[in-house]
């Protein structure tokens, strides 16, 4: 059986969309069959990080029965099959969500492992896309504010008896006036599947319309989105990626 993976945050900006389709991509290139579900319907933007904003059919037309699931369904270059929200207000009036379960059987045909891009926040679109999960990983970036909104949400999927896989740390720079990884453990109790520094290329990738795990392979960020990537379903990665990974973590855990 498949499994859905639900990529969420406590508040916009953190790093979770892009975070969503590298992670994707990534799996992808470890020979994993991956779908990528955009189930943030009111700001969408996995089509617009991976060059497609405007395609023909998309997951909005078939939550509102005006089309099949097989026909929102397009492959990136990378392998991964990505299903895509309309950015269409007129599309977004007539969505909803909550039909998303009505799907989950079919979804779970797709691929080997689904994953989706939740709403930001705590509204019902995000609440909707947490009970499909089988595991929730949660973005957030090293400052109180966003850790604390992190800890509510892990409150939330907790309450409605999902399960959080864990914390992914993003735009992460080692500034002084971060949170400390010791700090931001204790206060979540969740375990950090990642890091991922703040990166310029992250950006170049986004002006490129494309995951940076394909636009800058060697960049600080792509690897460690492969390190992640990996550590989620059990795979090793490169020497050169773990030893990047190891000086970065000792960094930070120094200052």
């Amino acid at each position: 059986m498949s499994k859905f993976i639900v990529i969420t945050s406590g508040k916009g900006g953190v790093g979770k969309t892009t975070t969503a389709v590298n992670l994707a991509v990534a799996l992808s290139a470890f020979d994993e069959d991956v779908t990528l579900v955009d189930a943030n319907l009111t700001t969408p933007n996995v089509g617009l990080h991976l060059g497609a904003p405007v395609v023909p059919v998309t997951l909005n037309h078939v939550l509102s029965g005006k089309a099949d699931l097989v026909d929102a369904i397009y492959e990136h270059e990378s392998g991964a099959k990505v299903i895509p929200a309309s950015l269409s207000i007129k599309d977004l009036e007539s969505a909803d969500t909550k039909r998303l379960k009505n799907f989950a059987k079919d979804l779970r045909k797709v691929s080997d492992i689904v994953i989706f891009d939740s709403a930001a926040g705590l509204g019902s679109e995000a609440i909707s896309a947490l009970e499909l999960a089988d595991d929730i990983i949660i973005v957030t970036n090293p400052n109180m504010p966003a850790v604390t909104d992190a800890l509510k949400t892990a409150k939330v999927a907790e309450n409605i008896g999902k399960s959080v896989k864990g914390v992914i740390i993003a735009r992460v720079t080692g500034s002084k006036n971060e949170m400390s990884l010791a700090s931001i453990k204790e206060m979540l109790e969740l375990p950090i599947l990642g890091i991922v520094p703040e990166d310029d290329k992250i950006q170049e990738s986004l002006s490129l319309r494309n995951a940076v795990i394909h636009t800058h392979p060697r960049s600080k960020s792509a690897k460690s989105y492969n390190q992640i990537a990996a550590k989620i379903i059990g795979r090793k990665v490169s020497a050169e990626t773990e030893s990047l990974w190891g000086r970065f973590l000792e960094n930070l855990r120094g200052r």
